[in-house]
């Protein structure tokens, strides 16, 4: 018997956190959630995305045992830019049983269409940019910081339950730091020519002491970046806030670049270290001896810079601005001890990035995708 119901009691919550664990004991590529910030995430005292936008949590039990999540939702701030709503799906953990899976899903047809829903499309574990999509290619190593890792038979599942692709896969770029490579010497000699024709663009980091005003910068850069892209849905401040603020105290404020011209903003290219390196050793801190994991590798440095965004604006698409901030990304990179930079995630088709990264070597080394179901 498969029963869905909703999380109720500060056991069933544990229960919806703790759930991941059982589908991936045995995978070693795995990393395992800091179960204290994906608390805060699902709390609508807490998580940011309850800001502007609403959300319930369900476990699937079978036999009285837990055998699935979900999480359903509506993002307002996609509601008024699209003009009707949607149900957005994430957290989603299932045991290989497909109809478990059909129960959840089924279930999430008649929740989407009581409040008037077109779609179910995700997954997003109610964020943008944390661990959305479903991974089809790339098991052969973990992923970087804010990319997920599911077992191959989601896809099958979502594909049998009559979900379509919805746009573009996100790729994950693979590109190893060789300043010897003649295909980085080419790079800098390109950035130098931009340099020697354009003085008034300047390229910097982060300024942590500015930091209101560098979000609003990054609001209205996402914005001016991205808005060609078929169903861009604008970021809201909150959006921003969402991706940006939980990563403050782990970025390195030198490798988070903001491109300039004549002092507007016109170029954002953030990379953080790629804390899953470490985070893989540390059980999601799930027990209080967990923290012994963490004393041990707390002074570990990644290898690892993940690049999470690339926006300019159309206005300066042709003019070698962007060309310039790879350089400057891969130089502070070096200069800072990281061997290679996970690229993620990009579009398929997206033509500005794919160019660069190309010349400088990049492999395609993991695809996501996401999965979209219209409801008549």
């Amino acid at each position: 018997m498969i029963q869905i119901k909703p999380i109720q009691t500060p056991k069933e919550k544990r229960i919806f956190l703790t759930f991941p664990w059982q589908i991936y004991k045995n995978d070693p590529l795995w990393v395992p959630p800091i179960l204290s910030e994906r608390a805060k995430s699902i709390d609508p005292k807490q998580g940011l995305f309850f800001k502007d936008g609403h959300a319930e949590l369900f476990i699937a039990w079978k036999d009285g045992k837990p055998a699935g999540t979900i999480s359903l939702a509506e993002d307002f701030n996609a509601t008024r830019a699209n003009g009707f709503a949607e149900c957005m799906y994430g957290f989603v953990e299932v045991i290989n049983d497909y109809d478990v899976f059909k129960a959840m899903f089924e279930f999430a047809e008649i929740w989407a269409r009581k409040r008037n829903m077109k779609s179910l499309y995700g997954p997003y574990n109610l964020d943008r940019e944390d661990s959305r999509g479903i991974l089809i290619e790339g098991r052969d190593r973990p992923p970087a910081i804010l990319c997920g890792h599911q077992p191959a038979y989601y896809r099958e599942f979502f594909e049998l339950y009559g979900f379509q692709k919805n746009g573009d896969d996100g790729l994950a770029y693979l590109v190893e730091f060789e300043l010897d490579n003649p295909r980085f010497r080419r790079l800098s000699r390109l950035a130098e020519r931009v340099r020697e024709r354009n003085p008034h663009f300047k390229v910097r980091g982060a300024n942590i002491k500015d930091l209101d005003n560098e979000i609003d910068r990054v609001v209205f850069l996402q914005n001016e970046g991205l808005k060609h892209m078929p169903g861009h849905v604008p970021y809201t401040r909150n959006d921003i806030e969402a991706m940006i603020l939980p990563l403050v105290d782990l970025a390195d404020l030198d490798l988070v670049l903001f491109a300039e011209v004549d002092g507007k903003p016109a170029g954002f290219f953030p990379a953080v270290p790629d804390f899953n390196e470490i985070a893989i050793h540390l059980n999601g801190l799930r027990y209080p001896w967990d923290y012994l994991r963490y004393l041990k590798h707390r002074n570990a440095k990644p290898k690892c810079i993940a690049i999470k965004s690339v926006v300019v604006p159309p206005e300066y698409w042709d003019t070698g601005l962007a060309l310039l901030m790879f350089d400057e990304m891969v130089k502070r990179s070096v200069a800072h001890g990281y061997c290679w930079a996970d690229l993620s995630l990009t579009g398929e088709h997206n033509t500005d990035t794919w160019p660069i990264a190309h010349h400088m070597g990049a492999k395609i080394y993991k695809r996501y995708r996401f999965y979209k179901k219209d409801l008549p």
